[in-house]
C-alpha cells in the first residue's frame, strides 16, 4: 500500500552551513535535518528539497518531503522534538501530509526568492546578517523598469553559474520581478522580491547584482535587456553576495495535500 509523504516547511540562517544539500563531510541543512528525523523517528530518512540553496543562502519557506512510515508522532509533537534538537539555526514552521509520491522539489509550481540590499553610506546593523551593504544609493525606478525584461519564459543562461548550465536546459519562467524599498528591523533597505516556476543555480544573486548596476546609474536600463538577450554569463553583472538572499516561499498544488 502506497504511504501518504511528509512535508515540513523550513525556515533557517544559512550562514553556518555549506548549503542546502547534503554533503560528505560537510555540514549542511538538509543534512541536519536528516540526522534530527533518523533520531526522533528512529529509522533512515532521505529527504527531497524544494531548493537548493548556496552557502550563506538563508529560508523562510524550504519545503523537505519524505515518505510516512505510518507511525510518526502526531505533527505538533513532531515538530516540537525536531525543534528541540535541530535548532537554533533550523526551525521546523509546518508539517503537512501529502499524497503518495509527492515531491518537495517536482511537484512545486512556483517559488519567490528576496533579496535585500542596504544602500548608501551607513552600514546596516540588524540586517547586516541578510542584506548586501551596497555602498552606493540606488535608484528603484530604474531597477524597477529595467526587471519588466525579465518577466515571462526566456533562456536565462546569462544569469547562471555558467559551469552549472553546460548540457541543461537554461529556459524557466518568471511571472513577476519587483524592486521596492521597505523598513525591517527599523532599518531601511531595498527588497527584490522575484517568483518563477523555478530557478537556475545562482541565477538570483546574479540578477541582484546586475539590476544594482542599473541602480547605480553604471549601466542604462535598456542594458538588462541586452544581457538577457546575450545569453553569457560575462555580459551580466557580479553575483550579489549569497547573505542577502533568502528562499521566501514555495506553493503548490491545493490537490496534493490530504
Amino acid at each position: 500500500m502506497d504511504r501518504p509523504f511528509i512535508a515540513l516547511t523550513l525556515a533557517y540562517d544559512g550562514a553556518p552551513f555549506a548549503g542546502f544539500a547534503r554533503q560528505r563531510d560537510q555540514t549542511t541543512v538538509q543534512g541536519r535535518i536528516e540526522e534530527v528525523l533518523q533520531t526522533v523517528l528512529r529509522r533512515d530518512v532521505e529527504t527531497v528539497g524544494a531548493g537548493r540553496t548556496d552557502t550563506g543562502v538563508h529560508a523562510l519557506g524550504q519545503v523537505v518531503s519524505f515518505e510516512s512510515a505510518g507511525d510518526e508522532p502526531e505533527p505538533a509533537e513532531l515538530l516540537r522534538s525536531l525543534n528541540a534538537l535541530a535548532g537554533p539555526e533550523i526551525v521546523a514552521k509546518q508539517l503537512r501530509f501529502a499524497r503518495p509520491g509527492f515531491s518537495a522539489r517536482f511537484d512545486a509550481i512556483e517559488r519567490e526568492y528576496r533579496y535585500r540590499i542596504v544602500d548608501g553610506p551607513t552600514p546596516p546593523l540588524f540586517l547586516r546578517e541578510v542584506a548586501w551593504w551596497n555602498k552606493r544609493k540606488l535608484d528603484v525606478e530604474a531597477m524597477s523598469e529595467a526587471s519588466r525584461a525579465l518577466i515571462g519564459e526566456h533562456d536565462f543562461r546569462s544569469f547562471c553559474v555558467a559551469e552549472s548550465a553546460e548540457g541543461k536546459s537554461t529556459v524557466r519562467a518568471v511571472k513577476s520581478v519587483q524592486v521596492e524599498r521597505a523598513v525591517e528591523a527599523g532599518e531601511e533597505c531595498l527588497v527584490l522580491k522575484i517568483v518563477g516556476n523555478a530557478f537556475l543555480h545562482s541565477m538570483v544573486r546574479v540578477l541582484a547584482g546586475t539590476l544594482a548596476e542599473v541602480g547605480s546609474g553604471r549601466r542604462s536600463r535598456e542594458w538588462v535587456a541586452e544581457v538577457l538577450a546575450a545569453r553569457d554569463r560575462a555580459a551580466a553583472g557580479q553575483t550579489a553576495p549569497a547573505h542577502g538572499l533568502t528562499m521566501w516561499r514555495v506553493s503548490y498544488p491545493e490537490d496534493v495535500w490530504l
